[in-house]
């Protein structure tokens, strides 16, 4: 019989080599996984309802620190409920720190050991974020799981400036944690988790020094690894979660930030991540970029789909692929109907929650393995076609 699982929680329900199958309890509900996470970056996963991302098998979402401070304000969102109840929606939420954003988007920035310094780019205003600060706003938000802040490096930095982010990151999870651990006390975060992100760049070896300080500081409900898929080669990335995974703790969940394509899911579950989120679903959907099984990444706007009357993915169970044609949906993307931004948002974010499920019943049936090296094999054969 399986033990229950407390509000915070996790159990490895089967493993096949790397990849694991596990069940992940948060305050608002349970997460099976391999899971991806669609983002609603300001409290909104883009064209979509809660309802209809809920229907489409989602059981977490993402929202975002730093666009959530700047508009509307955590104190708004506090005033009226939390992210929950804002966004109508009633399952757990997962809030970045909002650390990728400050040096991705903010106008300007100027990182010091209190925090960052950056003017918005909404509006010009200038603002101070420091470790302590991303704590209270995530506090307010209310999310389930909250990030620590970080110091995320690009892709193809240094290595001298790797281990300034690696060792910053460090210090700032310490003051995350005394921030953290002190708003619980006030009753400010009873029904909240904090995650450690784990920076290092390319480095395998500075990524196995971080993973083994942030478990030498405590027990995590999870580890996130972030500052990948940000630019630099493929090979480097996995060669960083080959280097992890004997590092990270195997009684906790363990998070890829900012990865959602589906090769690139598939090839971290099987060295043995757990969590995804990435903005590609919808963004992709909303430029008429879609997945279809068999077939890879597809335009939709290509003049072949003008007389298909086929189902856009004939494998797909998404409310799309089972109402409407490839001809339809490309008249819809050509004529600039808004209703086409939703309907291939939905189904790409239907590919990845589906391609998550499908991974787990491998892990479950011990045949992860073969299945996955079949169906990459399959898409790669699509795309170089």
């Amino acid at each position: 019989m399986r033990q229950a699982l407390p509000t915070f929680g996790w159990r490895t329900d089967a493993v096949d080599g790397p990849a694991r199958a596990g069940t992940l309890r948060l305050p608002h509900g349970m997460v099976e996984t391999p899971a991806f996470m669609p983002v609603g970056t300001q409290a909104s996963v883009k064209t979509l309802t809660a309802a209809e991302v809920e229907g489409l098998g989602a059981r977490i979402v993402l929202a975002n620190t730093y666009h959530l401070y700047l508009r509307p304000d955590h104190e708004v969102v506090r005033e009226l409920g939390g992210l929950h109840r804002f966004m109508a929606w009633p399952r757990p939420v997962l809030t970045d720190s909002g650390g990728f954003q400050v040096f991705s988007l903010a106008d300007i920035n100027r990182i010091q050991e209190e925090g960052v310094r950056f003017q918005s780019h909404i509006d010009g205003s200038r603002h101070l974020l420091t470790p302590e600060k991303a704590i209270e706003i995530q506090s307010a938000l209310g999310a389930d799981v909250i990030m620590a802040f970080d110091e995320c490096p690009p892709g193809q930095v240094e290595r001298g400036l790797a281990e300034e982010a690696h060792e910053r990151t460090l210090r700032w999870l310490e003051r995350c944690r005394t921030r953290f651990r002190a708003l619980a006390e006030e009753g400010e975060a009873a029904e909240q988790t904090l995650l450690p992100i784990l920076q290092g760049s390319v480095y395998p070896d500075l990524r196995v020094d971080a993973a083994r300080r942030v478990r030498d500081m405590g027990d995590w409900h999870g580890v996130a690894i972030g500052g990948l898929s940000v630019g630099e080669a493929k090979p480097k990335m996995w060669a960083v979660l080959e280097a992890l995974e004997g590092e990270l703790p195997p009684d906790a969940p363990r998070y890829l930030m900012g990865v959602g394509y589906p090769d690139d899911m598939l090839e971290a579950i099987a060295r043995g991540v757990d969590l995804f989120d990435c903005v590609a679903p919808t963004r992709n959907g909303r430029n008429g970029t879609v997945w279809i099984e068999g077939e890879g990444q597809t335009n939709l706007k290509a003049g072949r789909y003008a007389r298909d009357s086929g189902p856009l993915d004939p494998e797909c169970d998404c409310p799309t692929c089972t109402t409407y044609s490839r001809a339809y949906l490309r008249h819809l993307l050509v004529a600039s109907e808004p209703l086409v931004l939703r309907l291939l948002s939905q189904h790409n974010l239907r590919f990845l929650l589906r391609l998550g499920e499908r991974a787990r019943t491998a892990i479950l049936a011990g045949e992860f393995a073969g299945w996955s090296a079949a169906w990459l094999a399959r898409w790669h054969a699509a795309r170089s076609g």
